[in-house]
């Protein structure tokens, strides 16, 4: 069986980091660092797949470190809460994603100072979630659009701009200023405490914590276009820090939204504490190290050119279920394209698409078979396709594991007449209009048989081998299966064809 190769050294990151950032703390002499904390500060699934090696959780690890110090504040757009948006890695809206950081800051033991709902409208869901948050003992502040931005500085920097914000209430040194995606406020919560702390006549400053894209590599590299079509839809696009060439004559990337925003806010910081900014360049904002612990370039480039496949299939996806517009698939596959990608560079694809042509060849009757392909840990391909007892997602995964347990193909897991009762309670009992039983459903029949069935008991163990192992499905997945897909580990993409002609489609 084969080892991932590795091509970060996630220890000597959060070693690095964390010092870093009390560098920054400590450094001016100022009571109050507020850090902007782009990206995921928890399961960053995009940097574990981009820098093979990275820890999903190194940065609440690295927070952990800072925990007596440090306390977080956590913005959410109100705009996020009624269209509820989702999260692409975990397929849950942003104002549950909210819920969940809450948990895990709380399993670290980090202290949660509030949350912000940015650009507040009174609407019934923004209210109705505020109450929640209230009701369980979180305390919420609501900010209004700034006045005057972002043209007006001296409109924004008055009592009409952020001063018409109430002042978060804040006692530690380090405050970070997190969110659960692009566009939460954050910015403009940390410029808006720093208006109220200096005011109040406290020395405070600002810094940005964003892993992506990395700073410190060509505009090019594989790693950051991959954060380019992370972020498609929202039409970010890398660039060459242009202040900080003039400023020291040192190449750095940054993207447009930084750039474009970084002359106002070294106004309005500059407003603000009355004296010059001490800094020079959006990069210079930054505290990220991350560029300094790539052990292994060519592996992160090969995983990178991986991702910016898997943004491209999820972005026809997502087109397909009118997610995003076609200037945002047209933007994913451009940079596919730019870096000599194909599609049938994930070889998955492929196995998928062949074993489903090979059915239909086989036999009239599986002329809309929707086939899953594995990509085993030892390279090896494994296939399963949708039937009249299951989905084709949970034949793979039946298929994988008794592969995994050196267990025949013809030997059962779970026994046909389990199966067959199931889907009695489903279609007969629990009116369902399919029988087919989806991932969840084959996988709780498993762990059951694994009770009186020792090849069964042997298979389950086996799930685990399966994280990390790309898979691609033939048509679009179900949600339920998407998730419990997601929740084994597995890295699966999908060709933008739904298995029925049904509108109504879960």
């Amino acid at each position: 069986m084969t080892l991932e190769k590795i091509g970060f050294d996630a220890h000597k990151y959060i070693e690095e980091q964390s010092k870093f950032i009390l560098e920054r703390i400590n450094a001016g002499n100022s009571e109050r660092l507020y850090l902007e904390f782009g990206g995921k500060l928890v399961h960053d699934k995009h940097a574990m797949r981009v820098l093979p090696g990275f820890d999903e959780n190194a940065k609440i690890k690295l927070l952990e470190k800072l925990k007596d110090q440090a306390e977080i504040i956590i913005c959410i757009y109100a705009g996020d809460i009624t269209t509820s948006k989702t999260r692409q890695d975990f397929g849950i809206t942003y104002d549950l994603e909210v819920l969940r950081l809450i948990d895990i800051f709380r399993k670290y033991d980090l202290s949660i100072n509030s949350v912000v709902i940015t650009r507040y409208e009174d609407q019934p869901a923004v209210n109705m979630f505020i109450n929640k948050l209230n009701r369980r003992g979180i305390t919420t502040y609501k900010h209004t659009f700034t006045k005057g931005y972002p043209t007006d500085v001296d409109t924004i920097v008055s009592d009409e701009g952020y001063g018409a914000n109430p002042r978060i209430e804040v006692t530690k040194p380090l405050v970070v200023v997190t969110g659960p995606g692009g566009g939460s406020g954050k910015l403009a919560t940390c410029l808006s405490q720093l208006y109220h702390d200096y005011k109040l006549g406290k020395k405070v400053r600002y810094a940005k914590f964003e892993t992506f894209p990395i700073w410190n590599l060509p505009l090019k590299h594989p790693v950051n276009v991959a954060y380019e079509a992370a972020t498609a839809d929202l039409k970010d696009v890398n660039m060459i820090d242009s202040f900080h060439l003039e400023a020291y004559g040192e190449k750095a990337v940054n993207y447009n939204r930084d750039l474009e925003v970084f002359p106002v806010v070294k106004r309005i910081i500059e407003k603000i504490t009355m004296q010059e900014s001490e800094y020079k360049s959006p990069t210079d904002m930054g505290v990220n190290r991350v560029g300094f612990s790539i052990t292994d370039d060519e592996v992160v480039k090969k995983a990178s050119g991986h991702e910016i496949i898997r943004r491209y299939f999820i972005a026809q996806c997502d087109y397909k279920k009118g997610k995003i517009d076609e200037e945002s698939l047209e933007r994913s596959k451009l940079l596919m394209d730019n870096l000599g990608l194909s599609v049938k560079d994930r070889a998955v694809v492929q196995h998928a698409r062949d074993y489903a042509e090979y059915k239909r060849e086989c036999d009239k009757r599986y002329e809309n078979v929707v086939c899953m392909a594995i990509e085993m840990p030892d390279g090896s391909f494994i296939t399963g396709r949708s039937s009249r007892r299951m989905v084709a997602a949970a034949a793979a995964i039946l298929n994988a594991i008794k592969q995994l347990s050196g267990i025949s193909d013809d030997i059962y897991l779970i026994s046909p007449n389990v199966l067959q009762t199931i889907q009695h309670l489903k279609t007969d009992i629990l009116r369902n209009e399919k029988s087919s039983l989806n991932c969840e459903e084959v996988l709780t029949a498993l762990t059951i048989s694994a009770t009186t069935n020792p090849s069964a008991q042997v298979a389950v163990e086996k799930l685990l081998l399966l994280q990390r192992c790309k898979a691609h499905c033939t048509a679009i997945l179900s949600d339920r299966d998407e998730q419990t897909l997601r929740d084994l580990g597995l890295d699966v993409t999908c060709d933008p064809e739904y298995l029925t002609t049904n509108l109504y489609f879960n």
